[in-house]
């Protein structure tokens, strides 16, 4: 993928988001009559700054573009003019700091109830939860999944698409419980496959979920016919053009692309006899020499050329439910309550080591599947920022002083003990906030490398 396109997705994202959050603060504020300077996307050097006079709040674009503020009028910051003394924030009553502080990530939920709404509006595409392998010795396989199982239910969850299937299988697996999973079979008979409670603790150990199950979604054989070529690459070298289709290789027949795919990877500066059909009927035995590359820590060969995908292949695997206004908003409510809740428990689970610490995903993490969700479409980014949204406004809510959760514990502080912290326990907190959060941010940045290292 194409890393200008991977940086200008996430910093795209980064900026929704932050706008979203921000906004809450910014909007709440002057509606309970408090001044608000600047409204700031990103820190550092501003970029662009806009003010309608002296007097206004400031917007302003930042270099930096992973976070934002608003600053507002504040005696313990700066000094007051005595006639704006009524304007600034910690004049407030104690409800009124709290909601100006519980707006931003109030607004990171609403962002998300909007998007799944659109998306339900507009029409919810996915994967049909077909079962394709089932690995033997698996969960599924001694739940006695088979190849053609339509998931229809998991536990009491719809399970519309693999998305919506997966969704479920994680808040399950939190539950601990032993798990109904209905299924339609290949015959069209519906019964219930049974995954026992331990098995479905198991789940949340690894991040990759269907691995641990031990089944994969069905999709169609790709025939192996060429799409696309990349110049100067060993399949353009050797002959071959757009339209062909290998018909066998190194004395082995070919049954469908990823059959292809995989000859080319053993086969790293090794020739081979390879033969083809042209689009004309006419067939062809060319020799090509797939050209050796490093992924990770193998050695495979590459050839540079792409699979030409027929119209209406995915027909009969893919999913689109579309509902009504009012239906929509039901589901975009319940699916944000859903993900947060499910959110919440995998960040519990973790504080007490019930669940890997690998689910976490740092900057690069994100910035990665922004980019890759980004190239699938609009509303698979649309998705992602509901989910990165719904994040953030949860980690925000975190009892974590420097961040919003920490404010609001202060004021909970304030309205049990009829005063406020003083202002050395609020610096000694803020010191150990800041700790928090970059140990936090270096674990992830940790497992962010360590998925780029294998």
């Amino acid at each position: 993928m194409d890393i200008l396109f991977t940086i200008g997705s996430f910093v795209v994202a980064l900026a929704i988001l932050i706008a979203v959050h921000e906004l809450g603060h910014f909007w709440v504020a002057r509606r309970l009559g408090v001044k608000v300077l600047r409204f700031s996307i990103g820190f550092g050097r501003p970029l662009l700054r806009v003010q309608r006079h002296p007097d206004a709040t400031e917007y302003v674009l930042a270099l930096i573009p992973l976070g934002g503020y608003v600053k507002m009028l504040d005696e313990r910051e700066e000094e007051v003019p005595a006639a704006q003394a009524h304007l600034a924030f910690n004049r407030q009553a104690l409800w009124k700091r709290s909601a100006i502080v519980v707006a931003g990530p109030l607004f990171n939920f609403l962002f998300a109830i909007f998007a799944y709404w659109a998306i339900f509006m507009s029409g919810d595409s996915g994967l049909r939860p077909i079962v394709g392998v089932v690995e033997p010795q698996s969960i599924a396989a001694a739940a006695g999944f088979q190849s053609g199982d339509e998931l229809i239910r998991v536990g009491d969850r719809e399970a519309g698409s693999w998305e919506t299937a997966l969704i479920a299988f994680v808040g399950k697996s939190l539950d601990g419980r032993e798990l109904a999973v209905q299924v339609r079979d290949a015959s069209g008979f519906e019964m219930t496959r049974w995954i026992p409670s331990d098995a479905v603790r198991s789940l949340a150990e690894e991040p990759d979920l269907l691995g641990r199950l031990g089944l994969s979604p069905k999709r169609p054989t790709l025939p192996a016919v060429i799409g696309e070529l990349v110049p100067g690459e060993a399949a353009e070298d050797s002959g071959l053009q757009t339209g062909d289709r290998i018909l066998s290789a190194a004395g082995r027949s070919i049954e469908g692309w990823q059959d292809w795919v995989g000859l080319v990877q053993e086969h790293p500066d090794k020739t081979l006899a390879v033969e083809i059909e042209r689009a004309d009927g006419e067939r062809l035995t060319l020799s090509m020499t797939p050209r050796s590359t490093q992924v990770e820590e193998k050695t495979i060969g590459r050839i540079g050329a792409g699979v030409l995908v027929p119209e209406g292949l995915m027909d009969d695997y893919s999913v689109k439910v579309r509902y009504g206004p009012v239906e929509s908003l039901d589901r975009a409510v319940s699916k944000t309550v859903d993900m947060s809740v499910m959110t919440l428990r995998v960040v519990g689970r973790m504080l007490i080591g019930q669940a890997s610490v690998e689910n976490l995903s740092g900057p690069i993490t994100i910035a990665e599947t922004a980019g890759r969700t980004a190239s699938y479409g609009l509303e698979s980014f649309v998705k992602f920022l509901a989910i990165v949204s719904i994040s953030l406004g949860i980690l925000n809510l975190l009892p974590v002083p420097i961040l919003d959760g920490g404010h609001l514990l202060y004021f909970f502080i304030e309205w049990v003990k009829g005063s406020p912290l003083s202002e050395e326990a609020q610096m000694q907190g803020q010191k150990i906030g800041l700790v928090l959060l970059a140990a936090l941010m270096s674990l992830a940045f940790y497992l962010d490398f360590a998925r780029l290292l294998g």
